[in-house]
């Protein structure tokens, strides 16, 4: 079943799989209390990446930035 699935998913264009991982992205987002707890490596990146970004706040993308790079090679 599970292959069934995953077989018709990649039938979707490029556009809609990027839009249908989007929204399970959102979903998932919208019940922060249902993720797993970070791990202490995974907060010490975090953390590493956000001085960083502290450090040289020019460096970073927005979001919007990222997204229309991304749709930009499907076009």
């Amino acid at each position: 079943m599970k292959n069934a699935v995953i077989a018709e998913l990649l039938k979707l264009s490029p556009a809609e799989r990027i839009q249908l991982a989007e929204d399970l992205w959102d979903s998932v987002a919208a019940r922060p209390d249902l993720l797993p707890a970070l791990s202490d490596d995974q907060r010490q990146e975090i953390e590493r990446r956000v001085a960083e970004h502290a450090r040289d706040p020019s460096s970073a993308l927005s979001w919007e930035d990222v997204r229309a790079r991304l749709w930009s090679r499907l076009g």
